[in-house]
Protein backbone atom coordinates (compact mmCIF):
# COMPACT_ATOMS: atom_id res chain seq x y z
CA UNK A 1 0.00 0.00 0.00
CA UNK A 2 0.78 3.60 -0.46
CA UNK A 3 0.28 5.79 2.52
CA UNK A 4 -0.03 9.23 1.86
CA UNK A 5 0.53 11.87 4.84
CA UNK A 6 -2.28 14.53 6.31
CA UNK A 7 -2.54 18.58 4.78
CA UNK A 8 -4.64 20.63 5.49
CA UNK A 9 -8.08 20.94 2.84
CA UNK A 10 -10.48 22.90 1.99
CA UNK A 11 -10.48 26.77 1.69
CA UNK A 12 -13.93 26.80 3.15
CA UNK A 13 -13.61 23.77 5.16
CA UNK A 14 -14.68 24.68 8.69
CA UNK A 15 -13.38 21.24 9.91
CA UNK A 16 -9.91 19.83 9.27
CA UNK A 17 -8.51 16.24 10.68
CA UNK A 18 -5.06 15.20 10.21
CA UNK A 19 -5.74 12.05 7.81
CA UNK A 20 -3.67 9.23 6.90
CA UNK A 21 -4.29 7.36 3.93
CA UNK A 22 -3.69 4.37 2.15
CA UNK A 23 -4.01 3.12 -1.76
CA UNK A 24 -3.83 -0.21 -2.51
CA UNK A 25 -1.26 -1.86 -4.99
CA UNK A 26 -0.98 -0.01 -7.90
CA UNK A 27 -0.76 -3.27 -9.58
CA UNK A 28 -3.93 -4.41 -8.57
CA UNK A 29 -6.68 -4.49 -11.58
CA UNK A 30 -9.78 -2.47 -10.13
CA UNK A 31 -12.49 -0.78 -12.04
CA UNK A 32 -13.41 2.48 -11.23
CA UNK A 33 -16.66 1.66 -9.25
CA UNK A 34 -14.68 -0.80 -7.47
CA UNK A 35 -11.91 1.34 -6.10
CA UNK A 36 -10.88 1.49 -2.50
CA UNK A 37 -8.73 3.31 0.05
CA UNK A 38 -8.10 2.32 3.77
CA UNK A 39 -8.27 5.53 6.20
CA UNK A 40 -6.65 6.12 9.60
CA UNK A 41 -9.54 7.15 12.13
CA UNK A 42 -9.52 6.87 15.67
CA UNK A 43 -6.32 4.79 15.99
CA UNK A 44 -7.63 1.96 13.45
CA UNK A 45 -7.95 1.43 9.48
CA UNK A 46 -10.97 1.57 8.11
CA UNK A 47 -11.31 0.54 4.53
CA UNK A 48 -13.75 2.52 2.40
CA UNK A 49 -14.33 2.36 -1.25
CA UNK A 50 -14.41 5.39 -3.28
CA UNK A 51 -17.90 5.92 -4.75
CA UNK A 52 -19.41 5.12 -0.71
CA UNK A 53 -20.38 8.60 -0.65
CA UNK A 54 -21.86 8.65 2.65
CA UNK A 55 -18.71 7.47 4.35
CA UNK A 56 -16.55 9.51 2.73
CA UNK A 57 -18.72 13.02 3.25
CA UNK A 58 -18.95 11.77 6.87
CA UNK A 59 -15.23 12.76 7.94
CA UNK A 60 -14.36 16.11 7.27
CA UNK A 61 -11.99 17.00 4.86
CA UNK A 62 -11.61 13.13 3.54
CA UNK A 63 -13.13 13.68 0.27
CA UNK A 64 -10.91 16.75 -0.31
CA UNK A 65 -7.51 15.09 0.26
CA UNK A 66 -8.32 11.75 -0.96
CA UNK A 67 -9.90 12.52 -4.56
CA UNK A 68 -8.06 16.36 -4.85
CA UNK A 69 -5.22 16.20 -3.36
CA UNK A 70 -4.00 12.46 -4.09
CA UNK A 71 -5.85 11.15 -6.46
CA UNK A 72 -5.51 14.80 -8.07
CA UNK A 73 -8.99 15.13 -9.43
CA UNK A 74 -8.89 18.72 -12.11
CA UNK A 75 -12.99 18.46 -12.69
CA UNK A 76 -14.71 21.16 -10.85
CA UNK A 77 -11.92 23.53 -12.10
CA UNK A 78 -11.75 22.45 -15.28
CA UNK A 79 -15.38 22.37 -16.20
CA UNK A 80 -15.09 25.94 -14.49
CA UNK A 81 -12.42 27.16 -16.90
CA UNK A 82 -14.08 25.91 -20.25
CA UNK A 83 -17.39 27.34 -18.77
CA UNK A 84 -16.03 30.49 -18.04
CA UNK A 85 -14.62 30.90 -21.58
CA UNK A 86 -18.01 30.38 -23.16
CA UNK A 87 -20.10 32.93 -21.04
CA UNK A 88 -17.48 35.16 -21.96
CA UNK A 89 -17.46 34.25 -25.91
CA UNK A 90 -20.91 34.60 -25.74
CA UNK A 91 -21.66 38.05 -23.70
CA UNK A 92 -23.34 36.17 -20.70
CA UNK A 93 -22.29 37.60 -17.18
CA UNK A 94 -21.97 34.79 -14.71
CA UNK A 95 -24.41 36.76 -12.70
CA UNK A 96 -27.48 36.36 -14.77
CA UNK A 97 -27.30 33.08 -14.14
CA UNK A 98 -29.61 30.53 -12.01
CA UNK A 99 -28.08 27.17 -11.56
CA UNK A 100 -29.02 23.53 -10.85
CA UNK A 101 -25.89 21.79 -9.21
CA UNK A 102 -27.07 18.32 -10.10
CA UNK A 103 -25.00 15.40 -7.99
CA UNK A 104 -23.92 18.32 -5.73
CA UNK A 105 -21.89 16.23 -3.18
CA UNK A 106 -20.30 18.24 -0.73
CA UNK A 107 -20.28 21.76 -2.69
CA UNK A 108 -17.11 21.59 -4.35
CA UNK A 109 -18.38 22.83 -7.74
CA UNK A 110 -21.19 25.23 -6.19
CA UNK A 111 -17.86 26.62 -4.83
CA UNK A 112 -16.48 27.23 -8.29
CA UNK A 113 -19.62 28.49 -9.39
CA UNK A 114 -19.98 30.92 -6.86
CA UNK A 115 -16.45 32.03 -7.60
CA UNK A 116 -17.45 32.83 -10.94
CA UNK A 117 -20.00 35.44 -9.74
CA UNK A 118 -23.01 32.94 -10.10
CA UNK A 119 -24.97 34.06 -7.29
CA UNK A 120 -28.42 31.69 -7.08
CA UNK A 121 -26.93 28.40 -7.00
CA UNK A 122 -28.90 25.25 -5.69
CA UNK A 123 -27.65 22.16 -5.22
CA UNK A 124 -29.72 18.56 -5.61
CA UNK A 125 -28.11 15.11 -4.13
CA UNK A 126 -29.88 11.54 -3.03
CA UNK A 127 -27.51 11.56 0.08
CA UNK A 128 -28.43 13.35 3.16
CA UNK A 129 -24.41 13.48 4.23
CA UNK A 130 -23.55 15.42 1.27
CA UNK A 131 -25.84 18.22 2.31
CA UNK A 132 -24.78 17.61 5.62
CA UNK A 133 -20.62 17.89 4.66
CA UNK A 134 -21.65 21.26 2.72
CA UNK A 135 -23.48 22.76 5.52
CA UNK A 136 -20.44 22.04 7.31
CA UNK A 137 -17.65 23.10 5.28
CA UNK A 138 -18.96 25.16 2.44
CA UNK A 139 -22.09 27.02 4.04
CA UNK A 140 -23.90 29.94 1.88
CA UNK A 141 -22.66 28.56 -1.21
CA UNK A 142 -25.98 27.41 -1.94
CA UNK A 143 -29.24 29.39 -1.73
CA UNK A 144 -30.92 26.03 -1.18
CA UNK A 145 -29.92 22.33 -1.12
CA UNK A 146 -32.30 19.96 -1.91
CA UNK A 147 -32.14 15.84 -0.90
CA UNK A 148 -34.23 14.78 -3.76
CA UNK A 149 -34.33 11.04 -5.91
CA UNK A 150 -34.59 13.12 -9.13
CA UNK A 151 -35.89 9.83 -10.26
CA UNK A 152 -38.61 10.03 -8.66
CA UNK A 153 -39.73 13.53 -8.26
CA UNK A 154 -42.88 14.23 -6.66
CA UNK A 155 -45.74 16.84 -7.83
CA UNK A 156 -44.39 18.63 -5.06
CA UNK A 157 -40.52 19.04 -5.38
CA UNK A 158 -41.27 19.16 -9.30
CA UNK A 159 -43.37 22.33 -8.40
CA UNK A 160 -40.85 23.73 -6.25
CA UNK A 161 -37.74 23.00 -8.41
CA UNK A 162 -39.43 25.09 -11.37
CA UNK A 163 -40.18 27.79 -9.22
CA UNK A 164 -36.68 28.90 -9.16
CA UNK A 165 -36.55 29.42 -13.05
CA UNK A 166 -33.17 27.32 -13.84
CA UNK A 167 -30.93 28.50 -16.86
CA UNK A 168 -28.53 26.37 -16.17
CA UNK A 169 -27.62 22.97 -14.84
CA UNK A 170 -24.27 21.70 -13.74
CA UNK A 171 -23.23 18.04 -13.23
CA UNK A 172 -19.73 17.29 -12.28
CA UNK A 173 -18.38 13.73 -11.84
CA UNK A 174 -21.30 12.42 -10.78
CA UNK A 175 -22.90 10.52 -14.55
CA UNK A 176 -22.69 6.76 -14.60
CA UNK A 177 -22.03 4.32 -11.90
CA UNK A 178 -25.70 4.21 -11.26
CA UNK A 179 -25.23 7.70 -9.12
CA UNK A 180 -27.30 9.25 -11.69
CA UNK A 181 -29.59 7.24 -13.79
CA UNK A 182 -30.84 8.77 -17.43
CA UNK A 183 -33.88 9.26 -16.28
CA UNK A 184 -32.95 11.65 -13.07
CA UNK A 185 -30.81 13.21 -15.58
CA UNK A 186 -33.42 14.07 -18.04
CA UNK A 187 -35.80 15.49 -15.54
CA UNK A 188 -32.91 17.49 -13.86
CA UNK A 189 -32.24 18.88 -17.78
CA UNK A 190 -35.89 19.26 -18.18
CA UNK A 191 -36.06 21.70 -15.56
CA UNK A 192 -33.93 24.01 -17.30
CA UNK A 193 -35.16 26.91 -19.31
CA UNK A 194 -34.91 26.85 -23.47
CA UNK A 195 -31.85 28.95 -23.75
CA UNK A 196 -30.02 28.14 -20.51
CA UNK A 197 -26.33 26.87 -19.94
CA UNK A 198 -25.13 22.54 -19.77
CA UNK A 199 -21.99 22.06 -18.32
CA UNK A 200 -21.17 18.41 -17.24
CA UNK A 201 -18.51 15.55 -17.71
CA UNK A 202 -18.54 12.06 -18.16
CA UNK A 203 -16.18 9.44 -18.22
CA UNK A 204 -15.00 9.61 -22.60
CA UNK A 205 -15.11 5.52 -22.89
CA UNK A 206 -19.14 6.51 -21.59
CA UNK A 207 -19.73 7.67 -25.13
CA UNK A 208 -17.44 5.38 -26.86
CA UNK A 209 -19.56 2.82 -25.80
CA UNK A 210 -22.47 2.05 -23.77
CA UNK A 211 -21.65 1.18 -20.34
CA UNK A 212 -25.18 -0.37 -19.56
CA UNK A 213 -26.65 2.69 -18.25
CA UNK A 214 -27.67 4.52 -21.47
CA UNK A 215 -25.46 7.48 -20.95
CA UNK A 216 -23.93 6.71 -24.74
CA UNK A 217 -26.96 6.71 -26.48
CA UNK A 218 -28.76 9.52 -24.52
CA UNK A 219 -25.87 12.21 -24.83
CA UNK A 220 -25.14 11.28 -28.80
CA UNK A 221 -29.17 11.45 -29.16
CA UNK A 222 -29.48 14.97 -27.51
CA UNK A 223 -26.73 15.91 -29.27
CA UNK A 224 -27.54 14.53 -32.59
CA UNK A 225 -30.78 15.75 -32.66
CA UNK A 226 -29.83 19.41 -30.87
CA UNK A 227 -31.27 18.86 -27.98
CA UNK A 228 -28.39 20.33 -26.41
CA UNK A 229 -25.98 23.17 -29.01
CA UNK A 230 -22.50 21.86 -27.94
CA UNK A 231 -20.68 24.73 -27.52
CA UNK A 232 -17.09 22.97 -26.26
CA UNK A 233 -15.87 19.38 -25.62
CA UNK A 234 -12.77 18.43 -24.60
CA UNK A 235 -11.44 15.23 -23.05
CA UNK A 236 -8.22 15.30 -20.10
CA UNK A 237 -7.79 13.53 -17.12
CA UNK A 238 -10.58 14.13 -14.58
CA UNK A 239 -7.93 12.32 -12.16
CA UNK A 240 -5.56 9.19 -11.85
CA UNK A 241 -7.09 5.65 -10.70
CA UNK A 242 -5.59 3.79 -7.20
CA UNK A 243 -3.83 2.29 -10.07
CA UNK A 244 -2.12 5.34 -10.67
CA UNK A 245 -3.08 5.53 -14.09
CA UNK A 246 -5.02 8.36 -15.97
CA UNK A 247 -8.75 8.22 -15.99
CA UNK A 248 -10.41 10.44 -18.98
CA UNK A 249 -13.21 12.29 -19.08
CA UNK A 250 -14.91 14.62 -21.45
CA UNK A 251 -16.36 17.77 -20.62
CA UNK A 252 -18.64 19.44 -22.32
CA UNK A 253 -20.57 22.41 -22.24
CA UNK A 254 -23.59 23.99 -24.83
CA UNK A 255 -27.02 25.16 -24.50
CA UNK A 256 -30.57 23.67 -24.38
CA UNK A 257 -32.51 24.04 -27.15
CA UNK A 258 -35.31 21.72 -26.17
CA UNK A 259 -36.48 19.51 -23.25
CA UNK A 260 -35.38 15.31 -23.29
CA UNK A 261 -37.98 13.28 -24.86
CA UNK A 262 -38.46 9.94 -23.42
CA UNK A 263 -38.04 7.99 -26.17
CA UNK A 264 -34.89 9.52 -25.79
CA UNK A 265 -33.68 7.77 -22.88
CA UNK A 266 -34.41 3.82 -23.97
Amino acid sequence: MTVATSMRIGQRSTLHNDLRIALPPSDLLLTQDEEWCVVRLNGKWREIRLHDYDELFSVPGLYERLIYDILKCDSPARIRKLFEAELAASDTQAGTLRALDLGAGNGMVGEELADMGVEFIVGADIIETAAEATRRDRPGVYANYHVVDMMRLNQSDRCELAEYGFNCLTCVAALGFGDIPTEAFANAYNLIEPGGWIALNIKSSFLDQDDGNGFAGLIQSVIANKTLEVRKTQRYQHRVGTNRQPIQYTAIVGKKRRNVREEMLT
